[in-house]
């Protein structure tokens, strides 16, 4: 029965990389244009938050359309990283429940299965 869903598996991925992007462009313009609600802002942070969302909107598009992918998954990996290390630990803790740096985290690892896998079906850049 597997072996005839492993059939599926680039269109699995590319659902994947679109709905994370979709998702993360949403943080991106949270950020920007608070749509669609207003982030939180952090004070002295102004400008980390400029570059933030610029990366979210910026990658996430890049992602979104399968262009560039593996080297827009590699930026946004390490900024996901950097993220929940310099941001979220800092908000409560070592544990993503407490720190609310659960998104954080999964963005990160799937970013970087993303370097690995390419973008799979319905992409520009098609592997």
């Amino acid at each position: 029965m597997f072996d005839r869903l492993s059939v599926y598996a680039p269109q699995a991925l590319a659902v994947l990389r679109i709905v994370a992007a979709l998702l993360f462009i949403e943080h991106g313009t949270q950020k920007l244009f608070g749509f669609p609600v207003p982030a939180q802002a952090m004070a002295g942070q102004e400008t980390l938050m400029l570059v933030a969302g610029l990366l979210e909107v910026i990658g996430g598009l890049l992602i979104l359309v399968g262009f560039f992918t593996r080297i827009a998954a590699f930026v946004l990996c390490g900024m996901m990283a950097v993220a929940y290390w310099m941001v979220h630990v800092g908000m409560g803790g070592f544990w993503p429940v407490a720190n609310m740096g659960d998104a954080a985290i999964l963005f990160c690892f799937v970013f970087g299965y993303l370097v690995f896998a390419g973008p799979g079906d319905w992409s520009v850049n098609k592997k």
